[in-house]
Order: C-alpha cells, then structure tokens, then sequence
C-alpha cells in the first residue's frame, strides 16, 4: 500500500494535523528509471542500423574492387573506325614476356614514331610480301619490334577489303602467320588507288603520331636505317613532301597506260610531282589530309598526280631527293628500283632476292646525316 493515498492527501488539511515534508507531494509520483553505469552511452538504434548498412555497403565496394583487379582487363583493339594494326593488336594479346619483353607493355593508342612506312599491297601481292619478308622487311612480330625500336620508324603491309570471299579467307591466314598489316576500309582496286593512299594516310594518322609518314610500294628495295637517317635530319619547314620530283607531258589517250581522263584540267605538262614508288609527307601536311572529307579532293587517274596536286594547293615545301629512286644499290642509295623502266622494280619477287645477296645493297653501313 502506498505511503499517502488519495484519503490521506484530503484528510492532510484537517485541523490539528502535522505539515509534510516540503519534498512529498500531493500528486502521484513516477517510479524513478533503474540507474545503469552505461545510460550515458547508449547509441540510438536508427544510428546503429545506418552504421552496419555503411559498413556493409563498404566492405561489398572493396571485394568488388578487388575482383576487377584481378580480373583479367579487356584487349584493346588498335583500330581506327574499321582500319586495324594487326601488328599492335598481336602484342597487347600476346604474353609480354614472349615477344619483346616489357617493350609493348604499355601499349598507347597512338604511339610516337621518327615515321610510320605503309608498303601498298594488293590481294595478288603475296609473292611479293613474301619476297619482302626474306629480304629487308621482318619476318616475324618480334623482328619487327626491333625493327621500329632500332629506327625509330613503324613499317606495316597496307591492304583494303574484297568482295572476294576466298581472298579475305587467304588474308586472315596472312594476317594470323605475321601481323605485319594495316587494314583500312577501301574496296583494293588498281584503279581507285588515289582513294586507297588518302584513306592509308587517314588510318596511320589516328593510330600513330610520327614526325614523318612514307607511302611505299611492295616492289621497292629499301634499307630502313638510311630512310631514319633522312627523315631524322632537320628541316626549316615544317610542310614538308619528300620524293622523287618530276615532270611530263599529259597522256590524254585512253590506250595508253598513263592516260589521264581529266588531263584537261592540267594542261600539256603536269606539274612538279614525287614518282609514286615511294613518298614522304611531314606530319603537319598529313593532319591536313586527316581532316579532309573523302569528297573535297579531286582525285585523278594516277595516283602520284593526285597527290602532287594536293601537294600544290597546299604550298607545301618540295624536297627532291634522288636517293630514294636509285636504279641500283650505291653507298647512299634508300630505295632501289627500276627507274624509268618500270614503276618499282620488274619482276620485283625474284629481283629483291638478287638485290638482297648484294653486299652493297644489304650490308653496306648506314651513312650519316650530311651524306644523304
């Protein structure tokens, strides 16, 4: 029973009676709360769940994270729109320590180069890269690696598509023996050539920053250690274009070999132009070929005059260099070929073979820079 009920609380104002105590009242008083040690302390239950959430959220991120590390990373694919370098697109897939070492280990989209040759190739060319390949051109990845790291230039096959379901077939087998080429998205077709080396100029522009790019034929003899000597000297132009340079009269009938349908156009003499066996163009003339659309540019019936008029309406500067066109192998020659018998070299398969055994050709030293 309670100390002070309700009856002794009315009868506490009767006469006589004894004052309480100033601490007691009259209402009913609260059982106080059980004293605990740890009240002060005690963490409220809706922090307590978001903490474990937290925690739980955190501890999922890291085993998430630590699974994408260790899983193995995506291949990169070095292409540019549907043009591929089957070459760099080999190493990224390749066991780093079976080819090169750490050299391509930190593969880049477009890797930096003293100059980037593309060898124009066809479908009815293997005999001829097969030629190469025993010759000055690397017959495996790996010497081609060294290739480019000895001078400084990339080298690769360039070769477009065929409606030809046999010829693609043979090119995948190609493709997967070497990884020597730059696949580029143009119908191979002799007489859309002009076509074939803008879209090769565009593709090895995006996948590769060099100094310098080279159109090259696959029935040239070349020594690359001479070529880096030339594009390695200095220049004071900056809009460079490197050749051969000629002239000649225009062929406007059509049974010749040379006829120029809109040789109109032209007049009775062509102008100042690089034979089309091999070619340089500096990068700065490149970038603008890049940003061109494909239907800006005339395009004539020869490959090398479509490209020397473009050359002339860009004021570029002309660097004639015989070296590049040499009829047989000398202390200074670059590129041999038959000149002006044939445009490269006649019966280019057997004819780099024989080249090739020439001490002069093959084994003669690289010159320095003032010499060629």
């Amino acid at each position: 029973m309670p100390l002070f009920s309700h009856r002794s609380s009315a009868s506490s104002g009767s006469a006589g009676s004894a004052p309480l105590p100033s601490f007691y009242s009259a209402k009913p008083v609260k059982p106080s709360k059980p004293f605990s040690a740890f009240s002060s302390t005690r963490i409220p239950w809706p922090i307590l769940v978001f903490s474990l959430l937290c925690l739980l959220i955190g501890l999922a991120g890291t085993l998430f994270a630590l699974s994408a590390i260790r899983r193995n990373q995506p291949l990169p694919i070095f292409r540019c729109g549907t043009s591929e370098d089957t070459f760099r697109t080999f190493y990224s897939s390749s066991d780093s320590g079976k080819f090169g070492g750490d050299s391509y280990k930190g593969l880049v989209d477009r890797p930096k180069l003293l100059g980037f040759v593309g060898i124009q190739t066809g479908f009815e060319s293997g005999e001829r890269r097969s030629a190469l390949r025993s010759t000055w051109f690397p017959s495996d990845p790996d010497g081609l690696l060294r290739l480019e790291q000895a001078t400084g230039l990339g080298f690769r096959f360039v070769i477009g598509k065929s409606k030809d379901v046999k010829k693609m077939a043979m090119l995948e087998k190609e493709i997967e023996k070497y990884r020597d080429f730059m696949l580029i998205d143009v119908e191979e077709e002799y007489l859309k050539l002009p076509y074939k080396t803008l879209a090769f100029f565009k593709a090895a522009f995006k996948l590769f920053e060099a100094d310098y790019y080279v159109k090259a034929d696959d029935d040239i003899y070349l020594r690359p250690d001479r070529l880096a000597t030339l594009l390695a000297k200095e220049r004071s132009y900056s809009m460079t274009y490197i050749g051969c340079m000629k002239k000649g009269p225009v062929i406007t009938d059509p049974k010749l070999k040379w006829y120029e349908k809109s040789g109109h156009l032209i007049g009775n003499e062509y102008f100042l132009h690089a034979y089309g066996p091999i070619y340089v163009l500096s990068a700065e003339v490149v970038v603008s070929l890049a940003a061109a659309r494909n239907d800006s540019l005339r395009m004539f019936n020869n490959e090398d005059v479509t490209i020397g008029s473009w050359m002339l309406a860009m004021n570029v500067h002309h660097e004639d260099n015989r070296a590049i066109c040499d009829p047989r192998c000398t202390p200074t020659s670059i590129a041999v070929w038959d000149i002006p018998r044939c445009s490269g070299l006649c019966n280019p398969a057997s004819k780099l073979k024989e080249l090739h055994k020439i001490g002069m050709c093959s084994k003669s030293p690289t010159l320095p820079p003032d010499d060629i």
